[in-house]
């Protein structure tokens, strides 16, 4: 099984470089709102197509972008489309990557592909049958800020990597009715997170320890998740990724990361709506943080979608491709084991 292993869609055939990529996204919720956006603003793509169980929701994104309503049997048939945008509910995620990669078309799937380890595996294996693209949206690997963390790695800025220190923090929980069907805060939330520790780390974690409470909502609790977490990931060589998660932070998204290095450390800061600061005889003050990560990562969402177009486009190999959710939620398996059975968890325990 390989991510680099990829069948273009058929006008991807022509070779072009300065091919238009056709597109068509499944589902017209808020997240395929913002995918919308992000392809109608980059250079050599097109909205073609939006399909959705609620025919208003697929017009008014249509209507938007100047694109089609069509069912998905429609498109997946299509000779016009060359890649699918899935923002479908997750339980539908693996069926419609292995519908649109036997069909020829290019795949960016919304995290996660699924919930249960063994349907991943499963699907992946179509994915590698067929030589589909297949792109997962981990976006916060696209944040600017984040990347430039990232490429002073990379540079050998702070040497060899020891440490990673990882803060999400949403402002509010979500609704309870999200909480229930969400797979719980491993799976749904701290999953953004494994995926940016596996990214910084350099290499695989090798065993995971978690803690985890209800201290936000008792309704929560009630649901069967957690509001409040932490995590230890460490590596056959002892590097370490520290992840604070909480589902409420009354000062607005925070979100930051810090590496330390053998040679010094970099570290990524949150986004206030205004970067200033105010002194007066008060003393000194910032505006408040961006509260929302639709807001948060308008340049993440719109930086994957541009990476992906390249990739189908130009025939590389995406920068998240289907191993990467795999194993980001191979580490969310890991977590809620420790917590289950309050040990440390080894990767490798995590079957399916």
């Amino acid at each position: 099984m390989t991510d680099c292993a990829r069948r273009p869609g058929p006008r991807a055939n022509e070779g072009h470089n300065d091919m238009t990529v056709s597109f068509a996204i499944l589902g017209a919720g808020r997240i395929g709102r913002v995918h919308a956006r992000a392809i109608a603003q980059t250079e050599g793509a097109r909205l073609a197509a939006v399909a959705d169980a609620l025919p208003q929701a697929a017009a008014a994104v249509a209507a938007a972008h100047g694109a089609e309503v069509r069912g998905v049997e429609a498109i997946a048939a299509a000779g016009d489309i060359d890649a699918v945008v899935i923002c479908t509910p997750t339980d539908t995620h693996a069926e419609l990557i292995e519908r649109f990669a036997r069909a020829g078309k290019a795949v960016f799937c919304e995290k996660p592909i699924d919930l249960d380890v063994a349907r991943v595996r499963a699907c992946l294996r179509v994915v590698a049958e067929t030589g589909a693209t297949l792109m997962v949206g981990f976006n916060r690997r696209f944040d600017p800020d984040f990347r430039a963390l990232r490429r002073a790695i990379d540079d050998g800025r702070i040497g060899s990597v020891e440490m990673v220190a990882i803060t999400s923090r949403d402002p509010a929980p979500p609704p309870i009715d999200y909480i229930r069907r969400s797979g719980g805060i491993f799976r749904d939330m701290t999953i953004h997170d494994f995926d940016m520790a596996r990214w910084l780390l350099g290499e695989e974690p090798e065993t995971v320890q978690a803690a985890a409470s209800v201290l936000v909502d008792p309704e929560i609790g009630r649901a069967g998740d957690f509001d409040s977490a932490t995590v230890i990931l460490r590596t056959a060589s002892g590097r370490q990724a520290v992840i604070a998660n909480s589902r409420r932070a009354t000062y607005g998204y925070d979100q930051r990361i810090e590496v330390l290095g053998s040679k010094g450390a970099v570290c990524a800061g949150n986004m206030h709506k205004a970067n200033i600061t105010l002194a007066d005889a008060a003393g000194f003050t910032r505006p408040t943080l961006l509260d929302f990560f639709m807001t948060r990562y308008t340049a993440a969402y719109a930086a994957e979608i541009a990476a992906f177009v390249a990739a189908v486009r130009d025939g590389a190999p995406v920068p998240v491709g289907g191993h990467d959710g795999l194993m980001a939620l191979v580490l969310a398996e890991a977590a809620l084991r420790s917590v289950a059975e309050g040990r440390t968890v080894r990767v490798d325990e995590i079957g399916g």
